[in-house]
């Protein structure tokens, strides 16, 4: 981004020059900073061993700092600090403020609420296992977190089927006069009726929690002693039952993944990334199994790095962890790795390992959660686009929002794509009632515009996308205006009313228009989006409005807020940060610039395998093929006779001497 030469605004100078008053008032002391935006709103979250120091990088000369910094240092309009002791202190205090605050500009676990745990009360006379939100230093035993309610009620369900522990909240006596139902269907011991003794039921808390922890060979080692106490005794309706209680373990454990050969308290990382989403991906393993993992969707990894979003993540996920492992595996090092890795030593008290194998068994458990977060996000995706609520609330929403005639059932985004002004291209994609339609995406390559002029490329593109329409569309206007001075004139001969007249004119200007197609090159959009702010906007606006198509409604996405500008209006658009409207044109523009990106690799790759041969007139792939098949190279078909050339087989003469002459 090259400097802007224009002294700044009045409003603008004041800005800095407050800024750099906070700047220079802030100490050199580890802490947390806090940027707001001028509604006040926190937007970014950081920590930092030098707080001066940190904050000072995001005030440097704006082509020194990347995107999405610049973007935010741009909208910073007030700084808050809080000092800490300790770099580790900051981090922990990092991770609250963004769940507080969910800043616009920080990687983020998507749900801004509690994340659910189980908890056993173990200190408690009769103990029970229960999901919580939060976690307190109370004595209880906590397990998690998990990515939602449906994740751990259905670990709930598994512990309750195979422990018989008491899932009611009554106090217990010990006098009541019969059990409930779950004591015989085998829930429950009845600690009620006093049919079990407080050691027995210790027991079976203490058989969930080694369960729990994943240590299923050591409640089976239980289990099988206590059925051949129980034989030994004959007491074998106690044995039946203890030996199916046994079977169930053991089914359960058969679902466990064999992860290692030793035994390992290990926690392995995924992690899979597109535009502002992601998702991360946890496995767990304990002992020599794979006991369990979960999935988290992350918000705001646009432009992030994968080692910024992990070390974000992992911030997050163990500041309320129940446990911390011994050993953590990430596909690669997180950024802060080092003060990451001593925050959680101190957490469990004791060493914690970060590491990223790069083979071996390790290697294969990473790539095992890759590929799971990979499913997870690309489920995600699906999951919202097959909810029709969520779509027809979206659109509702967009129809509400940009003052459209009626919710846009065909939405076309347009995204530019190139690398330092080099194989320029650019995408338009379809969504259709909300759906992407991939039968309508389309892809250009920019032919009139030399180097990185986004505005000149965008109005390239959508001249060839709408040229025709246009066309099309006037000669339709012109038709109707035809049909109906036919309609007029006939009605006057006839001698009938001026009312008449105009009712038979707008007849026939209907009978005129056909069916607005939804579908194909002649479908105009209900909206139209370019990926960008108000320049981007604005030189779409001139194209439509040159080729007399200024109805369509057109709105630019910019990224630096997730902001919607539209035609006619200085102040942005601002939907809510979590509606279905504004999470609609975010998959809108991400599939756009997915779909440019992929065109623009592919273009790069076959340019770069392009040879002197392929300029030659009448030198097609086969010729081409024949050609290096015999010589092996160009500087040997430069070398050859003519002669040689044209004795190829599929060659000619004339077009031997017309590559002897190019070459």
């Amino acid at each position: 981004m090259p400097h802007d030469p224009r002294p700044p605004t009045p409003a603008a100078q004041v800005r800095a020059d407050g800024l750099d008053a906070q700047v220079r008032a802030i100490p050199e002391k580890p802490g947390v900073y806090l940027f707001r935006n001028e509604r006040g709103d926190v937007i970014y979250v950081g920590k930092a061993a030098s707080l001066r120091s940190r904050v000072r990088s995001y005030f440097g000369a704006p082509q020194s700092l990347l995107g999405k910094t610049r973007r935010l240092s741009a909208a910073i309009a007030d700084i808050e600090y809080v000092t800490t002791n300790t770099e580790q202190e900051a981090l922990h205090l990092e991770a609250s403020l963004v769940k507080r605050h969910q800043p616009l500009y920080n990687v983020r676990l998507k749900d801004d609420k509690h994340y659910p745990y189980l908890k056993i009360d173990v200190d408690a006379p009769w103990p029970r296992v229960y999901i919580t939100r939060s976690v307190q230093r109370d004595g209880g035993r906590y397990f998690g977190p998990y990515a939602n309610a449906k994740s751990v009620r259905t670990t709930l369900d598994i512990v309750k089927k195979l422990f018989p522990w008491r899932s009611c909240t009554k106090t217990i006596t010990g006098t009541d006069p019969r059990p409930c139902l779950d004591y015989y269907i085998r829930r429950c011991i009845a600690p009620c009726t006093s049919y079990c003794t407080p050691e027995e039921y210790q027991a079976v808390i203490d058989q969930v929690i080694l369960f729990l922890e994943g240590r299923t060979d050591l409640v089976l080692k239980s289990l099988r002693g206590r059925m051949a106490s129980a034989s030994e005794t004959l007491d074998f309706e106690e044995a039946a039952r203890v030996r199916d209680q046994i079977r169930a373990v053991e089914k359960v454990g058969e679902s466990q993944v064999i992860a290692s050969t030793r035994e390992a308290e290990i926690d392995i990382f995924g992690l899979a990334q597109d535009g502002n989403e992601g998702v991360a991906q946890v496995l767990f393993v304990r002992g020599t199994r794979m006991t369990g993992g979960d999935s988290f969707a992350l918000a705001g990894t646009n432009e992030e790095t994968p080692t910024a979003v992990l070390g974000s993540f992992l911030t997050q996920f163990y500041d309320d962890a129940a446990a911390v492992p011994r050993l953590v595996l990430t596909p690669e090092l997180p950024a802060g790795a080092e003060l990451l890795q001593a925050w959680l030593s101190a957490k469990r008290g004791g060493p914690v390992e970060l590491r990223a194998p790069s083979r071996g068994e390790k290697r294969r458990l990473i790539a095992m959660a890759m590929d799971n977060a990979k499913e997870s996000l690309q489920m995600q995706r699906v999951k919202w686009l097959a909810d029709t609520g969520k779509t027809s609330a979206a659109l509702t929403e967009l129809e509400e929002a940009l003052s459209l005639p009626q919710p846009p059932q065909r939405i076309e985004c347009y995204d530019i794509s190139n690398i330092q002004g080099t194989n320029s291209v650019a995408s338009m994609v379809v969504f259709l009632d909300g759906q992407p339609a991939s039968k309508e995406y389309r892809r250009f390559e920019i032919k009139t515009v030399e180097g990185a002029n986004d505005f000149a490329s965008m109005a390239e593109v959508l001249t060839r996308r709408f040229k025709r329409l246009a066309k099309q569309r006037e000669e339709a206007r012109e038709r109707a205006s035809v049909a109906a001075e036919v309609g007029e004139k006939g009605a006057l001969e006839e001698g009938v009313l001026a009312d008449g007249g105009g009712q038979g004119a707008e007849s026939a200007t209907q009978a005129g228009r056909a069916e607005r197609p939804r579908e194909g090159g002649g479908a105009a959009p209900d909206l139209l989006i370019v990926d960008g702010g108000k320049g981007q906007l604005s030189a779409a606006h001139d194209v439509m409005r040159n080729l007399g198509m200024d109805d369509v409604p057109l709105a630019g996405l910019a990224k630096r807020e997730e902001e919607l500008f539209v035609v006619d209006s200085q102040e942005p658009i601002r939907l809510d940060r979590r509606s279905q409207g504004l999470y609609l044109v975010q998959r809108v523009r991400d599939e756009a610039h997915r779909f440019a990106i992929t065109y623009h690799r592919q273009l790069r790759a076959k340019r770069g395998m392009r040879s002197a041969l392929d300029d030659v007139p009448g030198v097609g792939p086969t010729r081409k093929k024949a050609l290096l098949k015999k010589f092996g190279s160009l500087q040997a078909i430069r070398d050859a006779e003519v002669s040689e050339i044209a004795a190829t087989p599929g060659l000619t003469g004339r077009v031997a001497s017309t590559i002897k002459e190019r070459l």
